[in-house]
């Protein structure tokens, strides 16, 4: 919004006035041209709680990263409109919005359509075909990529779980193809945040457009057993077609408590990733504070990275 009076107004129509007013914009001063190492993207998972129970839109989604943010990059998430995949109308709304505000629509985060890994080869096929709707979708849309879940019902051996997810993800992919999409995979939970593990899937499938989706924060296997997010980000990155910087709390010097953002981002770069880092805020307090601290900070250490000389 160009003015205090009119994001007031927008933010009373998401009704989360109460929360939002007094807020500073996270400004949208960026580095243009050949000084930006990553650009910065929105996952719409950040506003889950707003989404989830009614205060805000989806179709909203891509005037807010635009408006509120200074963001040019938006990340779906598929339960947001779970019964729109096939609806031709609403997705050119979608689309039209998007348009509208200079917005680019990357990819859908693909949830709750069975397992790509399923130890039952009927029910992996389902799954496999319940992806196909939000292909055509993604195509619609003008994203580059699905990006779905490696998910097994840890059912079998390490291996024989590496075998059915590249299976599925195969399949699927090679179906993906067809209309110039990737699928690719998050570190979610299970044996997908075992780094060794989902990189190892993603060598057995070893096609150009079946690839990853590092997330900074999901290495919990299961209980207390976590894997070292830094090892894990690394053995994902060559594989990267995209990349999830999650956040949930801060110090008071801006930076994220759980995760050294300045290693991570090293890692990242060093693997020759140049694309968008999508930014999903995941803690405690106001979505788009959390929203603002994670752009912010995204932004200085790319500044500093910049000025490093590290990397161009």
């Amino acid at each position: 919004m160009s003015d205090q009076v009119s994001r007031r107004s927008f933010l009373k129509t998401t009704a989360a006035a109460g929360a939002f007013l007094g807020l500073g914009g996270a400004g949208c001063a960026t580095l243009s041209g050949s000084s930006q190492l990553y650009k910065i993207s929105l996952a719409e998972w950040s506003f889950n709680k707003a989404l989830f129970a009614g205060e805000m839109d989806h179709l909203d989604f891509a005037k807010v990263t635009k408006r509120e943010f200074g963001l040019d990059g938006v990340e779906y998430v598929n339960q947001f409109f779970k019964d729109k995949a096939g609806d031709s109308k609403y997705l050119k709304d979608m689309k039209d919005r998007a348009d509208g505000e200079g917005v680019e629509s990357l990819l859908i985060m693909v949830d709750g359509e069975g397992n790509l890994g399923d130890a039952d080869s009927n029910s992996r096929t389902q799954a496999i075909q319940n992806h196909y709707k939000w292909i055509s979708a993604a195509k619609y849309l003008g994203c580059h990529s699905i990006r779905v879940n490696a998910a097994t019902g840890n059912v079998g051996s390490f291996e024989e779980q590496m075998k059915r997810a590249a299976d599925g993800l195969s399949r699927l992919a090679n179906f993906a193809a067809s209309s110039g999409l990737n699928v690719i995979v998050e570190n979610h939970g299970g044996l997908s945040s075992n780094g060794k593990w989902l990189s190892g899937v993603m060598a057995m499938v070893d096609l150009p457009n079946c690839g990853t989706l590092p997330d900074f924060g999901n290495f919990r296997i299961q209980g207390d057993e976590w894997y070292d997010r830094y090892q894990g980000v690394e053995e994902l990155m060559p594989y990267a077609k995209a990349v999830s910087a999650k956040s949930h709390k801060f110090d008071a010097d801006g930076n994220e408590t759980e995760t050294d953002y300045y290693r991570m981002m090293r890692i990242v770069l060093a693997a020759g990733y140049r694309g968008y880092v999508g930014v999903e805020f995941e803690g405690g307090e106001g979505a788009v504070m959390g929203i603002e601290k994670t752009v912010n900070l995204l932004r200085r250490v790319r500044v500093d990275l910049r000025a490093s000389g590290e990397f161009s």
